[in-house]
């Protein structure tokens, strides 16, 4: 059994840990604010996210976010506009908030039926050396029990989603070590 990967991109494989790309698929899942945070449409959308109840106020404070009512209202009316640092707390506290909300349904979604189905596109290996490269090829899984990898990706704890999702890969057999880093990962949810 393969232990996992210690020195990834050593020999010029490209890709990114599987649990990386699965998070973006559950963040694409899980909808939301498509407008920049940047943008004034953006911003004032994710504010009224966060200020609508209690939960997301808290996502603020988590974020780091410590802001006077006055402040926000300026923001809120267009008379003020954050900082970039203040502008990346606000996105950090949407997303949080939102992964929050949203993964009850997600839980219920990806477990529905037995399970959903997984297919994962192996790493790039088209700058390593011939001797050195992998046989590798497309494979597709079906995980049955999605609740740590949507709980880990609720926390947005990225070493426990990693942790969930090599506990799923497993499930590939002897050779799962080849597919922990990818190049996409898509779910037929």
């Amino acid at each position: 059994m393969p232990d996992r990967t210690h020195d990834f991109g050593l020999y010029g494989a490209r890709g990114e840990r599987g649990s990386q790309a699965a998070a973006r698929v559950l963040d694409s899942l899980a909808g939301g604010i498509t407008s920049p945070v940047t943008s004034r449409r953006g911003l004032t959308a994710r504010l009224r996210y966060l200020t609508r109840s209690p939960a997301g106020r808290h996502a603020m404070r988590e974020a780091g976010l410590t802001i006077t009512p006055r402040t926000l209202r300026a923001w809120l009316g267009g008379k003020q506009r954050p900082n970039r640092n203040n502008l990346e707390k606000i996105d950090t506290a949407y997303r949080t908030l939102r992964r929050r909300n949203v993964a009850g349904h997600l839980l219920r979604r990806l477990n529905a039926n037995g399970g959903t189905r997984v297919e994962i596109h192996p790493l790039d290996q088209s700058r390593v050396p011939d001797p050195r490269q992998r046989v590798l090829e497309y494979r597709r899984f079906n995980i049955r029990a999605w609740d740590a990898i949507i709980d880990a990706w609720a926390r947005n704890d990225p070493r426990a989603l990693d942790d969930a999702w090599i506990d799923q890969i497993i499930n590939l057999g002897s050779q799962w070590g080849k597919y922990e880093y990818v190049t996409s990962v898509g779910f037929a949810a």
